[in-house]
């Protein structure tokens, strides 16, 4: 009885230590994103970062950018462009010590970021290197990394007469193809070049960060040049996108089939890979070569690397293959990403049902994580993916690998605490309004009678709302793409594309209308809603084991009970998804709230349209009148400088991208409800506007 009482006491005291651990874990964890929420407001650079530009790119010297008013305040933006979400694109050391090729030019220098249309800032509190927006530190299993935040790709900026606008949220004019590119032969140049190697190597050390010795320097600088060669190989398009577009969802889904494909399919399709004349392009023995030592479950990153590398070698006996062949291998593991689009702009996405150019993004419940974690796989998050033994998991759990023998756990670098708070920041942001101090005073009397043209031919799609209105929902009006009749290509490649789908093989995955059964190649819309479940289901692996897990309750609670959009059917004109065809009601675009469009340009979800005035202008077809007025069949891109009258931007007189619109992804066909020559949902065909309605619609947008 004595030893009982002992043991009965001795059990209290312990769970009262446990239970005052516990409540002091919990309460530095609130105390921790408490700090977290308060940094939002650390930053109170009264102009955002932003800074002036002399002898820009495109000969566009501006002064320091003014800003609208869009309900931030400067620290609100500063965190905004400074937070990372776990993007991992090279270590920050070797990103601060590179150079140009050809050059001493540092790859971080502000003419860099504003050749590529990125946006340079000054050293702020949270940004004291002065990275460009968009641009930001990640640490990640103890050491730094350079990534993108949403920024890079959603701030945007207009010029005009000597003076800039900053435009939070809007859509960027970044040439990140060529961004990308230019950091490959920079590092390659690190590796090729003894004198830039040398002066790189002594930059990293100086650093005093994550490098001690120049052979580890040097080691990792091939490993991160290998990796970014790879991302840009698998992602090459026979179509240039240029500045202010992205296959965005074409990278994500490449990414996600790099690692989700296993060591078994991988020998599959080596060996029956064929070159140009029909013959194998390996031997059986030559696939085992490449894939000796590869694990039979996940190839991550740098495993495909040594595949990669393996392939083009000619020593010890690998095939040496050459670049054609390297890229047939290419489309028969992976897709093109040949479908560039507009980034969004980003004000009422917080307050939309669904999201991105096709709808394929439901905003309900944990949909604007899932999202948030497709996003940032797609812009270079570590994904330390593995292979984990039988039991439970709960990120393979719900990515519907509760039966395998083996499993993919989901590890990674994304940040879903900072997600979360990304997405709840940007419920408080506002469409920009025309600043008439500098874009010109809109002509009222032309506007009011825009306002009922807009009323009776454009608001059945696009519906006028209350950018002050808090409980506000965008509602979005799907439009099926042989309706809309604009370049279909970015909506059938997210039904069409197809890969291996590895550890996924035989698993059930959940679709609008039931349940799919994977096979050995799959729809990448469902592999990709199958990695980016198991994704939010893992706990941060970089924190300690009770904070990672109430940090993830916190994340999962606060998407659930602050998300005020509900669960909704797709409205507009589409065709609904079937058990044959379950994902054809991607097969649309979207139309939704054009609060801001002025300052979105160019236009179309592919940016094929310069001007909103073009915009209401038909195509050219074949026996129309030469005299007539069209929409531009080539402009140029890149400049920021604004035309306040044709609302858009400059195309010509200056170097920029060539658009050109007779190219499969670049149409700039449909969409001619103005011009009287693209039906409504209902059938009814309006007449053509003149002129004079034409430039009365165009007023009256100005004003939304």
């Amino acid at each position: 009885m004595h030893i009982f009482k002992r043991l009965c006491c001795l059990f209290k005291r312990c769970y009262k230590i446990l239970f005052k651990c516990i409540c002091g874990i919990v309460i530095l964890m609130f105390i921790a994103l408490g700090i977290g929420k308060t940094a939002q407001y650390w930053d109170k650079d009264p102009d955002r970062g932003a800074i002036a530009v002399d002898s820009g790119y495109f000969d566009e010297s501006y002064p320091v950018p003014v800003y609208l008013k869009q309900g931030w305040s400067p620290a609100e933006s500063l965190w905004f462009y400074n937070t990372t979400q776990g993007s991992d694109l090279i270590p920050y050391d070797f990103f601060l010590a590179l150079e140009i090729p050809n050059s001493e030019v540092q790859f971080s220098s502000p003419v860099i970021y504003d050749k590529y249309r990125y946006l340079p800032q000054k050293p702020t509190f949270i940004n004291p290197d002065g990275l460009a927006v968009g641009f930001t530190k990640d640490t990640y299993k103890g050491k730094d990394y350079i990534g993108y935040t949403c920024a890079a790709c959603h701030t945007g900026q207009l010029n005009y007469k000597g003076k800039a606008i900053r435009i939070d949220g809007g859509p960027s004019m970044a040439d990140m193809v060529g961004y990308l590119t230019l950091l490959e032969r920079a590092m390659n140049a690190a590796i090729n070049n003894p004198k830039k190697q040398a002066r790189f190597v002594d930059a990293v050390i100086a650093q005093n960060n994550d490098y001690d010795s120049k052979d580890e320097i040097l080691q990792d600088l091939q490993k991160w040049t290998d990796i970014i060669q790879n991302y840009n190989m698998v992602n090459h398009s026979e179509l240039q996108y240029g500045y202010a577009r992205l296959d965005a969802f074409g990278r994500i889904y490449n990414r996600v089939l790099q690692h989700v494909i296993n060591k078994k399919q991988s020998a599959s399709l080596l060996r029956l890979a064929t070159k140009a004349d029909g013959s194998r392009m390996l031997t059986a023995k030559q696939v085992d070569l490449v894939l000796k030592g590869v694990d039979d479950t996940v190839i991550g990153n740098q495993q495909f690397g040594t595949v990669i590398s393996r392939l083009l070698s000619t020593e010890k006996g690998y095939p040496g293959l050459n670049t054609d062949n390297m890229y047939r291998l290419r489309e028969a593991l992976f897709n093109e990403p040949n479908a560039p689009v507009s980034y969004p702009f980003l004000w009422d996405i917080a307050h939309s049902d669904y999201v991105q150019w096709n709808g394929i993004a439901r905003n309900a419940s944990v949909g604007p994580l899932g999202r948030n974690a497709g996003e940032v796989t797609g812009v270079f998050a570590t994904l330390d993916w593995k292979t984990g033994k039988p039991g439970f998991d709960l990120g393979a759990r719900i990515s519907g690998q509760k039966n395998k023998n083996l499993k993919i756990e989901f590890d990674s670098s994304i940040d879903l605490v900072n997600l979360q708070r990304l997405e709840s920041h940007l419920s408080s942001l506002k469409s920009p309004l025309w600043p008439e101090d500098i874009l010109g005073k809109i002509d009222r009397t032309k506007a009011d009678k825009g306002h009922l043209i807009f009323m009776e031919r454009c608001q059945s799609c696009h519906m006028n709302i209350d950018r002050n209105n808090w409980n506000r929902i965008v509602i979005a009006k799907m439009m099926a793409i042989d309706e809309v009749k604009t370049d279909p290509r970015m909506a059938q490649n997210s039904v069409d594309h197809q890969g291996m789908t590895g550890n996924f093989k035989y698993t059930y995955q959940g679709t609008g209308v039931g349940e799919l059964i994977i096979s050995d190649r799959a729809p990448v819309a469902a592999i990709l809603t199958a990695t980016t479940s198991g994704a939010v289901a893992t706990p941060d692996p970089d924190k300690w084991f009770v904070r990672r897990w109430l940090d993830w309750i916190y994340v999962v609670a606060s998407s659930l009970f602050d998300n005020d959009i509900k669960s909704s059917i797709k409205q507009g004109s589409y065709a609904a998804d079937t058990t044959s065809a379950p994902f054809q009601s991607l097969l649309a675009y979207k139309g939704r709230s054009l609060n801001g469009i002025w300052a979105t340009a160019p236009y179309l979800h592919n940016g094929s349209v310069p001007s909103l005035y073009d915009l209401l202008l038909p195509v050219k077809r074949d026996g129309d009148p030469e005299d007539g007025e069209y929409r531009p069949t080539e402009f140029r891109v890149g400049s920021r400088e604004f035309d306040p009258k044709n609302v858009g931007f400059r195309t010509e007189g200056y170097e920029g991208f060539l658009f050109q619109t007779n190219l499969e992804g670049n149409l700039n066909s449909g969409h001619e409800y103005a011009a009287g020559l693209t039906a409504m949902a209902n059938g009814k065909t309006w007449p053509a506007l003149n002129a004079e309605q034409r430039w009365q619609l165009v007023e009256y947008m100005k004003t939304l």
